[in-house]
């Protein structure tokens, strides 16, 4: 494998610029290369947060309708823990969502609504791990933060020819791209990698001929890029199975919210068992399959009766369901289960 340390390509970073004030992506974050605007850390630690494991095209609506409702951190600080949570519905990845929360009133609460302006002040706040607070700092406040996602990650490895599977390769690419990146631009350099990644060096057919960066690429030169960066073999999820109850009475649909620890935590949810009983065998009900990251469920809806809506819950206008902020799992069964009574 090539040496790592790739500051001896000293004009990598200026060609990677060059492209990035001609080729940004417009996104709703953004600050356009060459803008007189200061960077609100707000919105970029909002769209980072967003953007974690989600794909820009899924997040664009979302920012939007975030930063008109809420649009500074003391406003996200001061809603309601219910309302934040209707509003990720269908983002996934729920923990993010009160993470979200608990930031926000961190910064409120202990940094008079200012974010800090270092990795080390933006890694303590709650839910900031190490690529966010280093976006964050790059984007926002232009510190020389050494800032890996997917896409850059994909890009280095690449570059460097750096073979081993992940997630062992990851310590070999931030060794590989730190000494590159600019103290003048790092959040500019940063998202131009990340542009790079999703437009040029894409994990299929990169666009190697157009990449600003190719005539130094190990992987270019050695046709290898598609095949970079190596990852393990896939395992096979576990396959877990449950039953949710459909409670319905005058045209509402008896509604609770999930326990705020675990799965789907703070949200309303459709009544039901835990995930963990064995596969349904009721002839023609109603079921949907959703992924979670370490397993797959089967979720298959069962009509009770109104005596059974006991406990803690709500009545919910059938018709008014969409205004229900549900999970996209019992969103997925409740439009299924509408579509099978018509």
């Amino acid at each position: 494998m090539p040496d790592p340390d790739i500051a001896a390509v000293a004009d990598f970073a200026p060609r990677l610029l060059a492209w990035y004030d001609r080729a940004a992506r417009n996104l709703p974050w953004r600050i356009a290369p060459g803008s007189a605007v200061t960077p609100d850390p707000y919105r970029i630690w909002l769209a980072e947060v967003m953007l974690q494991q989600t794909t820009v095209a899924a997040v664009a609506g979302y920012f939007a309708r975030f930063t008109e409702r809420w649009p500074s951190v003391a406003d996200l600080a001061a809603a309601d823990d219910a309302d934040v949570m209707a509003a990720w519905a269908g983002l996934g990845y729920y923990a993010r969502a009160r993470n979200l929360l608990a930031c926000a009133r961190t910064v409120v609460a202990d940094h008079g609504g200012v974010f800090p302006d270092s990795e080390a002040g933006l890694r303590a706040l709650p839910g900031v791990g190490d690529y966010t607070a280093a976006a964050v700092a790059a984007i926002a406040f232009g510190r020389p933060a050494v800032v890996v996602d997917a896409n850059i990650e994909r890009a280095i490895a690449r570059h460097r020819l750096i073979a081993t599977p992940l997630p062992a390769a990851k310590r070999a690419i931030r060794a590989a791209l730190a000494p590159l990146v600019p103290r003048d631009r790092p959040g500019d350099f940063a998202q131009a990698l990340m542009d790079l990644g999703a437009t040029i060096c894409t994990p299929r057919s990169p666009a190697c001929t157009r990449c600003p960066v190719a005539a130094d690429c190990a992987a270019f030169a050695a046709g290898t890029a598609e095949s970079l960066p190596l990852k393990p073999p896939k395992k096979a999820k576990p396959q877990r199975h449950g039953r949710a109850w459909w409670i319905e009475s005058d045209a509402r649909l008896w509604l609770v919210r999930r326990p705020d620890n675990g799965m789907l935590g703070g949200m309303r949810a459709l009544p039901g068992g835990a995930w963990d009983e064995p596969p349904a065998s009721d002839d023609g009900a109603v079921s949907v399959r959703h992924g979670f990251t370490h397993f797959d469920l089967t979720l298959t809806l069962v009509r009770r009766g109104v005596e059974d809506a006991a406990g803690e819950g709500e009545w919910w206008p059938i018709s008014a369901l969409d205004a229900a902020g549900l999970p996209t799992l019992y969103r997925k069964l409740v439009d299924k289960m509408r579509e099978s009574d018509r």
